[in-house]
C-alpha cells in the first residue's frame, strides 16, 4: 500500500480536529468534548506513524529498529481506550458512574501500554520490518507475545464498543441513531482488521504463510473503518445542520419568483439592505422573507380581494385543490397589486389587512412563489391588471 493510503486519512482527521480547536479553546473543562478531540487526533497519528516512510524514519532517527511499531501499538491502543471514554462520556448518566467506567478502561489500556513497551525492551526485533512485523515476528519470544496483547486490546476495544453503540443504537432514534449504527459498522470493521491480523499470527505459529491477510487485507480494512467510525461520530453533529443548511437554500430559492415579482412595484428601491457575500444561507433566507415582507407593505393600497376570490374560483374550477386555489389567488392579487403600483393606479377600496394576514407563513409564501411561476391564472390576473391601468391612464386628465 502506498503512502498516500496512511497519510490522506491522517490529514483529513487533523483538518477535523482543527475544526474542533475552537470548541476545545472554549469549552476545554467539558470532558465530551475533550475526548473528541482526542480521538480524531489519536486516529489521525495511527495513520501517521503506521505509513511506511514515517516508519522508517522513526526506526532511523531513534536507531533502534522496530521502535515505530511500538509506537503505532501505543497510539493504536490509546485511540482504542479514548474511543471507549467518548462512547461512555457521550452516551451520559449518573456523573459518578460514567467517570468510574472511564477510569477503568483508562487504567486497563495504560496497562496494556506500559506491558507492550516491557514485552518490546524484553525482546529482540533486530531486523527492521516496516509492513509484515506481526507475521515476521509472530514467534519470536517476547516480541510474539506484545504482538498478541496489542491485537487482543485492540479487539477488546472493539468488541466494547460494538456493543455499546449496538444497545444505545436500538434505544434512540434520528441522526444520532445513524451515528451509532455507522459506529458499529466502523468496530466491526476494526475487529475485522485484528482478526485477520491474529489470524496469520496464529498461521505462523503453525508454520504456514498467510501474511497476505496481515500485510494486504487488514490494512485496507483499517483505512475503511476508519472512515466510517468518524463518519458516525460527526453525523449526529453535522447531519442536522446540513438539512437545516438544505432546506434554507431550498426555500431561498423557491422564494425567487416572489421575491423578483415584488422587486418589480419599485425597480429603483431594492426590497432589503444589501448583505456580505459571504453571509449564511440562513441569514439570506432571513433577508429574502424581510424584503418579501417590505414589498408586500409596498403594495398592501393595491390588494384587491375581488381579484382574489375570482382567481381562486378559477383555480378550484380548474382542478385545484381548496389550498392550492387559495394561494393562487393570493398570487393573482399580489401580481395585480405589482401592476397597479407600478403604473401609481387608484388604491383599491378593501381592508387590505385581512388580505395580508396569511403572509405570515413561510410555506404560504412558498406556494404563492410556485403559483406566480406556474400558474396560468395568474399571468391572466397580471394582464388583466395591466389592462386596467391602461384604461385608467387613458381616463385620467391631463
Amino acid at each position: 500500500m502506498g503512502a498516500s493510503t496512511y497519510y490522506i486519512p491522517a490529514l483529513a482527521l487533523w483538518a477535523g480536529l482543527a475544526s474542533k480547536l475552537p470548541d476545545l479553546v472554549r469549552s476545554w473543562r467539558d470532558p465530551l468534548v475533550r475526548w473528541v478531540c482526542w480521538v480524531i487526533f489519536l486516529g489521525g497519528a495511527g495513520f501517521a506513524f503506521a505509513a511506511p516512510p514515517t516508519v522508517a524514519a522513526v526506526n532511523r532517527t531513534s536507531g533502534i529498529p522496530n521502535l515505530a511499531a511500538l509506537l503505532v501499538y501505543a497510539v493504536v491502543s490509546a485511540y482504542s481506550a479514548s474511543c471507549l471514554v467518548l462512547i461512555l462520556h457521550w452516551r451520559g448518566g449518573p456523573a459518578g458512574h460514567v467517570r468510574r467506567l472511564a477510569r477503568r478502561w483508562q487504567i486497563g489500556y495504560a496497562v496494556v501500554i506500559a506491558l507492550l513497551i516491557l514485552l518490546f525492551v524484553l525482546g529482540d526485533a533486530p531486523v527492521e520490518r516496516r509492513t509484515d512485523l506481526d507475521t515476521h515476528y509472530a514467534t519470536s519470544p517476547w516480541i510474539g507475545q506484545m504482538i498478541v496483547l496489542y491485537l487482543l486490546g485492540h479487539m477488546t476495544a472493539a468488541i466494547a464498543t460494538t456493543v455499546l453503540c449496538w444497545r444505545w443504537a436500538i434505544q434512540v432514534h434520528g441522526w444520532l441513531r445513524a451515528g451509532l449504527w455507522l459506529l458499529v459498522a466502523g468496530w466491526l470493521l476494526n475487529l475485522s482488521f485484528s482478526t485477520l491480523k491474529l489470524t496469520a499470527v496464529m498461521a505462523r505459529w503453525a508454520g504456514r504463510d498467510w501474511d497476505v491477510l496481515s500485510t494486504v487485507l487488514a490494512p485496507g480494512l483499517v483505512g475503511l473503518a476508519a472512515t466510517v467510525a468518524t463518519a458516525g461520530f460527526t453525523l449526529p453533529l453535522y447531519g442536522p445542520r446540513l438539512v437545516a443548511l438544505w432546506r434554507a437554500v431550498v426555500s431561498w430559492r423557491r422564494l425567487g419568483p416572489l421575491w423578483r415579482e415584488l422587486a418589480g412595484a419599485s425597480p429603483g428601491t431594492p426590497l432589503a439592505a444589501p448583505i456580505p457575500w459571504y453571509s449564511s444561507c440562513a441569514v439570506r433566507l432571513t433577508r429574502r422573507e424581510a424584503g418579501i415582507q417590505d414589498g408586500l407593505n409596498l403594495v398592501r393600497p393595491h390588494l384587491d380581494d375581488q381579484v382574489r376570490t375570482h382567481a381562486q374560483s378559477l383555480a378550484r374550477a380548474a382542478g385545484h385543490t381548496e389550498e392550492d386555489a387559495f394561494r393562487i389567488g393570493l398570487a393573482a392579487m399580489i401580481a395585480a397589486a405589482v401592476r397597479s403600483h407600478r403604473a401609481d393606479a387608484p388604491a383599491a377600496p378593501v381592508d387590505v389587512a385581512q388580505n395580508t394576514a396569511s403572509f405570515a407563513s413561510r410555506a404560504t409564501l412558498v406556494g404563492v412563489a410556485r403559483a406566480l411561476r406556474t400558474s396560468p391564472v395568474v399571468v391572466a390576473a397580471r394582464a388583466a391588471a395591466g389592462v386596467r391601468t391602461a384604461a385608467d391612464d387613458e381616463r385620467t386628465p391631463l
